[in-house]
């Protein structure tokens, strides 16, 4: 499996699986620790939670499958979230030190682990003190609890003014994008990415499994085009969509978000399609929102 390179000190696949959808997978410890072997063994190594995913279960579940199977944390880049939290049913963000400090204490006893290899903050929050969460995430690494830091659904603004309270560490914005979400090529975000040579993380790169729904008209457009392409390449609509992502130069890496095997190897199997520059083209706008100008 081809690795892509944050830093340093941290690589990932280039296949990350998710596990925001876990709580509701319904499997024992036993069940989950196979089902990361299965992965680590297909090379998807990167595993990537939240402690707000399920509520914090979705943590504390992989925790007991790497108490179950303790081999499984020395093979993986492990990578987690903070900043999202609800009070009374209401939602909202905190990215102050403390709760930044405190969340990774929390995450960490959840996960069963002393370190997390990537520590992101969920959202870009409105209120968000620049030196405050920068503080937090600079001294979790000088303390060893996290290896790298990075964000998670930031415009350019908040990106840039977090990056530059932390000393230009943060290795990775991880955002939503796929062929009919395009909120942070049109927000500048992309090109800050590519430009800088940070890769970003891609979150729904299938939009949630939006993108087969016939009665959705954006994506029924774009599935159109997408269903061509895939004929002329012999592949699947969805390993057109993933190769689609990885082909941009900034060096995206997709999130599978599913429970099954047979989805996790379509999405590997985009990195051997090579599509054709105008392709890419095509499918960027085939739902009718992006213009070629």
């Amino acid at each position: 499996m081809k690795k892509v390179k944050l830093s340093e000190g941290l690589s990932l696949s280039a296949v990350v699986q998710g596990f925001w959808r876990l709580d509701s997978w319904k499997w024992s410890a036993v069940e989950l620790a196979r089902f990361m072997n299965e992965c680590i063994d297909r090379g998807v190594t990167t595993f990537d939670t939240a402690e707000i995913y399920g509520g914090t279960l979705c943590e504390t579940l992989m925790g007991q499958a790497f108490e179950q199977d303790r081999s499984i944390r020395n093979k993986i880049q492990l990578v987690s979230k903070t900043g999202i939290f609800k009070e009374g049913g209401f939602g909202y963000y905190d990215t102050r030190y403390d709760r930044v400090k405190q969340s990774c204490e929390e995450s960490l006893k959840r996960l069963h682990t002393d370190h997390l290899d990537l520590y992101l903050i969920h959202r870009e929050d409105p209120c968000i003190d620049f030196e405050s969460a920068a503080k937090a995430l600079t001294e979790l690494k000088k303390e060893g609890k996290i290896g790298e830091m990075g964000v998670s659904n930031f415009d350019p603004h908040k990106f840039n003014g977090l990056n530059k309270a932390v000393n230009g560490q943060l290795v990775t914005n991880q955002i939503e994008w796929n062929p009919v979400c395009f909120e942070h090529f049109n927000s500048g975000m992309m090109d800050d990415l590519t430009a800088s040579g940070i890769h970003p993380m891609i979150w729904s790169p299938l939009a949630g499994g939006r993108m087969f729904d016939p009665n959705d008209s954006l994506c029924a457009a774009a599935m159109k085009t997408i269903k061509r392409i895939a004929e002329k390449h012999d592949a699947d609509p969805s390993a057109i969509i993933y190769a689609w992502i990885m082909y941009h130069p900034a060096g995206a890496v997709p999130i599978s978000g599913s429970n099954r095997l047979d989805r996790l190897d379509t999405a590997i199997k985009a990195l051997d399609i090579r599509l054709e520059h105008y392709e890419w083209y095509e499918i960027y706008k085939a739902s009718g929102q992006q213009a070629i100008r």
